[in-house]
């Protein structure tokens, strides 16, 4: 209940492609969603009251231009599936860089990500069809483009792969923890988590259905090359609850301190699972730190735990700043930022703010730090250029 008041101010706060499901290897059993159990959960009925049409059926009504390609087709995209060019992995399968040709040989190729799906992956297979059927509906400019796929069976087994948009700046993990890359300054994090933000809400309000992401976390916000950013990954998305049912009962999935309690406790899923989450990534971009580092102090491996020794109306709240952002921030708009992550936090799921009342703080917040900005400029120089003068002098 403390943070009901920054929610209270109602004015601040609130080719055609072949059908997904039946991807040409199932096209002979269309007619039966009990050969694929996949797909029959997808578009079970969520209740006896009348309910939003499904995310498989929505699907089949847009039609997305999603492109079928062979696998041979992205063999050659990939070079081989080389190495070299791999740029990502994890629990789904590996991801390339590739290069495809356009459907009709004409104009320049085009620069992509191609997901491969890992066949010993025992959940794959639905996790590729989810995102098939769900990026083939939702639309957004905060949401990564899903161009084309792959489903085949033949000599060499199952292949299932993704084909999307090729984001350059990788993700916001990279930029926050990886030191090879430069400092990510501060008015762009908002900016980043801003645009992740509004993603978020588009998917909890802006579709027919609600959409639980479920798996957000700073390593699926990609950027591309004007570092806007993109969720991506929609493995694990689920539709949302309809009718008179409170929350999505299922086995509970995602990555290890980003779950919201609630959910690992009952396996309920509800929007507000996706609000804790995105608390956890806010603390991450104030504090430089991942969810959990265990090669840190005892006292300081659980970023949550570590956070509520240095509360945001305390003295002390600076000490958990990002070091590396040399103390050019908004100390102001900082506060505000952890305090809007504590309400996200809420034990309580529904006292909660919901993402259109998240993404007006952030706006307020990135406001607030660019009004900062100026008037540094405006007295001369920025914090951290005052400290490099300071430096020099001592020399």
């Amino acid at each position: 209940m403390k943070c009901f008041y920054l929610f209270k101010d109602k004015s601040k706060c609130r080719r055609k492609a072949e059908s997904a499901p039946e991807l040409r290897d199932q096209n002979k059993s269309s007619n039966n969603n009990n050969n694929n159990p996949a797909l029959d959960r997808l578009t079970k009925s969520s209740g006896s009251l009348p309910s939003p049409k499904s995310i498989p059926e929505l699907y089949k009504e847009k039609e997305q231009e999603l492109r079928a390609f062979t696998f041979q087709e992205l063999r050659e995209a990939t070079n081989g599936f080389n190495r070299m060019l791999k740029i990502g992995e994890g629990g789904f399968g590996s991801v390339y860089k590739g290069t495809i040709k356009p459907l009709n040989g004409q104009g320049n190729p085009t620069v992509v990500a191609i997901k491969k799906l890992n066949q010993h992956s025992l959940q794959g297979h639905k996790q590729w069809l989810a995102e098939v059927q769900f990026l083939g509906v939702l639309s957004h400019p905060h949401l990564v483009k899903l161009i084309g796929y792959c489903s085949a069976d033949g000599e060499r087994g199952i292949q299932r792969l993704l084909v999307y948009e090729y984001m350059p700046n990788r993700s916001l993990e990279d930029h926050l923890f990886n030191r090879a890359f430069p400092v990510l300054p501060w008015i762009k994090r908002l900016e980043i988590i801003l645009g992740a933000a509004e993603g978020l809400a588009y998917l909890h309000d802006g579709v027919e259905v609600k959409v639980i992401y479920r798996d957000f976390k700073s390593s699926n916000v990609l950027l591309d090359e004007n570092f806007q950013p993109k969720l991506s990954d929609f493995g694990l998305a689920r539709e949302g609850p309809t009718g008179d049912r409170t929350h999505v009962s299922t086995a509970v999935v995602g990555t290890y301190g980003y779950a919201a309690p609630e959910y690992v406790e009952t396996g309920h899923l509800t929007v507000q699972s996706d609000i804790w989450t995105f608390g956890v990534v806010l603390y991450e971009i104030l504090t430089g730190r991942r969810v959990l580092e265990r090669n840190r102090p005892s006292g300081e491996q659980k970023l949550l735990d570590w956070v509520k020794q240095y509360p945001a109306d305390k003295n002390r709240f600076s000490m958990i700043i990002d070091p590396r952002l040399r103390g050019d921030f908004a100390p102001n708009a900082a506060k505000k930022i952890a305090k809007l992550a504590d309400c996200c936090l809420l034990k309580n799921a529904k006292e909660r703010p919901t993402m259109s009342q998240v993404v007006e703080r952030l706006k307020q917040a990135i406001q607030e730090s660019q009004a900062s900005s100026s008037s540094s400029s405006a007295n001369g120089t920025s914090s951290s250029h005052k400290s490099n003068l300071v430096k020099g002098k001592s020399k």
